[in-house]
Formats: structure tokens, sequence, C-alpha cells
């Protein structure tokens, strides 16, 4: 799998080991089986076994970890960002364009709005 996937696996068994729970808990609360778990921490997963948006959720619950957070991490675009996109997605095809220093001058005058 791709350094995408290893940040997710990574963060799944950070998030796992700060809740202290075992793989053999959090495949139990998410109703998989354990070798999932462990092929989910260790990039072990085929394509067809790539977690779903259903099971990041409940994993993010489980692990109380930021949702938005693993489904980027898994390639997944969260619910709220994609309805977003279909709104304007002229101006998500313009920000797509930007060079870093453009993209840090966005960020940078959108952190003094808010």
């Amino acid at each position: 799998m791709n350094s995408k996937s290893r940040d997710f696996g990574n963060r799944v068994r950070q998030l796992r080991a700060k809740a202290s729970l075992t793989q053999q808990q959090v495949a139990d609360r998410t109703g998989v089986n354990v070798s999932y778990i462990s092929k989910v921490e260790n990039d072990r997963l085929h394509f067809g076994d790539y977690p779903s948006e259903k099971f990041i959720h409940k994993l993010a619950e489980e692990l109380k970890g930021d949702e938005d957070e693993l489904l980027l991490l898994a390639d997944k675009v969260p619910a709220s960002i994609r309805q977003r996109i279909r709104q304007r997605p002229e101006l998500f095809r313009q920000i797509a364009k930007m060079d870093k220093r453009a993209l840090d001058r966005l960020e940078s005058s959108l952190n003094t709005v808010n």
C-alpha cells in the first residue's frame, strides 16, 4: 500500500493505544474480526478490504478520534467537504491549481478571518 494507508494504520494504532484497547476489543466494538484490525494497523489490506466510511465512523467513535482526519488518511473525502465541493466545484478546481505559496497565503487570510 501507499504511505497514506500507512499513515491511516499508524493513526489507528496510536488512537487504540491511547484508548488502552486491544485489537480484539476494537474488533468486537466495531463488528469486524481481529485479523482485520491487525491488517489495518499493519498496512496489509488489499484493495477490496479497504475500510468503508461506515467502518471509519465506528472506528473514530470507539477510539474517540477525529472522523474527518481518519477519512482523509484513508483517502476518503468527509461528507461535509464533499457537500461544499458540490456547491462550488469551480472554486475547488481553482484551489487545486494553486501552488504552495498561494495556498499558504489563502490559509493565512482564512486564519485572520476566523
